[in-house]
């Protein structure tokens, strides 16, 4: 028969030393913060460009309005997402939340081509432009993704590769509402088609590189 002074003992042994975890706030509000980071950038652009030319692009022509809305949509709902799924037992079906924003998002920027119009302030982005904007989405998302695997490491995400991917595209799409108030140029083909490599490009670094990061939380 044990000893239950032994049991006694060796709880003591291992309970002595144990520091109290800090709970984690709400994935809500730990995505407000980050949300708060990507405000403050838009801030910064808006007091250095102005707001007048998007504003006029967006009178001119709805569909860069709803783009760029769809856009935002799916940053607040991708950070959402990353920040849900990096707490246990939460299910997969949050990747999910994003969806709506996309279908947005993508569906006025097609729009955009099939207009015969271009927006008043702007022209159509030739492919030296279009590499500007792809630069400028890659450049925005790379810090914003870190700050985002550095909020999420302590949560110990159990689908680390699911959780980077939201990850990528909240960080691309915040990218891409961030280049609506400097981006003087209207929905082309080619244009549209570098900022969805320039989006699909980080999606898939943040998935081989943030998995890796996160899975080691």
């Amino acid at each position: 028969m044990s000893d239950p002074r032994s049991h006694a003992a060796l709880i003591d042994r291992l309970g002595t030393g144990l520091v109290p975890v800090r709970r984690l706030p709400p994935p809500a509000l730990r995505a407000l913060g980050w949300l708060l980071v990507v405000a403050a950038i838009a801030v910064a652009l808006s007091m250095h460009y102005g707001l007048a030319g998007m504003l006029q692009r967006w009178a001119a022509a709805p569909d860069l309005k709803w783009a760029g809305l769809g856009a935002v949509i799916t940053a607040i709902t991708a950070a959402w997402a990353a920040f849900a799924l990096g707490v246990p037992g939460r299910p997969a079906a949050w990747a999910w939340l994003p969806l709506p924003g996309m279908l947005l998002w993508i569906g006025a920027s097609g729009f955009g081509c099939l207009r015969r119009w271009i927006a008043p302030g702007t022209e159509v982005a030739g492919m030296h432009q279009s590499i500007d904007c792809l630069v400028f989405i890659v450049s925005f998302s790379i810090p914003l993704s870190a700050l985002m695997i550095v909020l999420l490491r302590r949560a110990c995400p159990l689908r680390p590769v699911l959780t980077a991917v939201m990850i990528g595209l909240a960080s691309a799409a915040a990218s891409a509402s961030l280049l609506e108030i400097c981006h003087a140029y209207d929905a082309a083909a080619t244009d549209l088609l570098t900022h969805a490599v320039a989006v699909a490009l980080v999606v898939a670094v943040n998935a081989a590189m943030g998995g890796r990061l996160l899975s080691r939380a």
